[in-house]
């Protein structure tokens, strides 16, 4: 089985990492994984490419992601599974379901915040984007 699993080095997205981890061994086989975070785009601004480079940005996105990535990948290495880790650019959940289906995942899971009502109207979910544009399985952990 092949799990996407998004994070952003929020506890939720390390509490997705720790349920996949826990429920490894329900498998017939140990899970491959791909560890995803996805920072959204920085905004173009007029004459921007005069002061930063594309390298410079791409280097942003870069260690940014592994900032988010750092953690989760410490839990899985001490949990010996297997793991191909990458920073995405994108609009988020949109990023996450393109790339599920082009690395042929079978399950995207990933961390919610838990937030109802008008938090939710006013931040939006990524969690709950993703499950409703996703042909892929979602698992949700809260």
């Amino acid at each position: 089985m092949k799990i996407l699993l998004a994070v952003d080095g929020s506890k939720p997205s390390l509490d997705a990492v720790k349920l996949v981890i826990e429920h490894a061994d329900w498998l017939r086989q140990k899970p491959q994984i791909e560890l995803v975070t996805v920072h959204l785009p920085v905004p173009p601004l007029r004459n921007m490419g005069a002061a930063v480079s594309k390298a410079q940005i791409e280097r942003y996105y870069l260690e940014e992601g592994e900032q988010h990535l750092a953690a989760a990948k410490r839990l899985l290495a001490r949990s010996r599974l297997p793991y191909e880790a990458k920073v995405l650019v994108g609009p988020v959940a949109e990023t996450l379901v393109r790339h599920a289906k082009s690395a042929r995942c079978d399950l995207i899971c990933i961390g919610t915040h838990g937030r109802t009502g008008i938090a939710r109207a006013l931040i939006g979910s990524v969690a709950s984007k993703v499950l409703s544009i996703s042909d892929i399985p979602v698992l949700l952990a809260k």
